[in-house]
């Protein structure tokens, strides 16, 4: 793991970002410290800031840790989120072309109990034991391959098409074609609202 000194100080950054510190928040920043390392990446945030790509794969507390630590985001098209509700991420050194997937294990819990049995508050002792359980006893560590399309890279959009049904624009290769129609999405049926009423302002 990182210094204490550096680990504290990307704690009380995270906590800037989420609003409160958690479990998850401890879990985020060792990832992303972890991760980082592995990839090769020294300066995620200044030099390396155009190499770094990451996936994260459960939306919770752990993400706003590894938004903090890492400076990637979905408004910079550097991170993406794979709802997979798994708490894993994985960060890739585009430059290199190295992935690691960094997951939480499970008895991860179980683990932190054992440290801190005198905290009777789980969510308490979860939290101190986080902070110093060894890597590899919190995560386990996998070396991936990752594939960016063009359409998911960062920069402009390299195409816009307006849906034959709605009318809205669809970006970056996300619409369907269907029976001869370019459709968005939710035209397409795969949306997660349905049309209530429109212009009601």
């Amino acid at each position: 793991m990182t210094s204490d000194i550096d680990f504290e100080f990307l704690l009380e950054e995270s906590l800037k970002i989420h609003g409160h510190l958690c479990p998850g928040q401890v879990l985020g920043v060792r990832m992303s410290v972890l991760g980082l390392r592995a990839v090769g990446i020294e300066d995620p945030r200044g030099r390396d800031r155009k190499n770094l790509f990451v996936f994260v794969e459960l939306d919770r507390c752990a993400t706003d840790a590894i938004q903090s630590v890492t400076g990637c985001s979905l408004g910079r098209r550097t991170m993406k989120f794979m709802d997979y509700g798994k708490m894993a991420a994985t960060f890739l050194n585009q430059k290199t072309g190295r992935a690691v997937r960094v997951i939480v294990k499970e008895e991860s819990r179980q683990t932190a109990e054992e440290y801190f049995p005198e905290i009777e508050n789980k969510y308490s002792a979860q939290l101190e034991a986080y902070k110093v359980i060894p890597n590899d006893a919190l995560f386990d560590v996998m070396e991936v391959s990752v594939k960016l399309n063009p359409e998911d890279m960062p920069g402009r959009p390299i195409r816009r098409v307006q849906c034959d049904n709605c009318g809205e624009c669809v970006q970056d290769l996300r619409e369907v074609c269907r029976r001869g129609k370019i459709l968005c999405r939710p035209c397409a049926g795969s949306g997660y609202y349905e049309h209530t009423r429109r212009d009601i302002f």
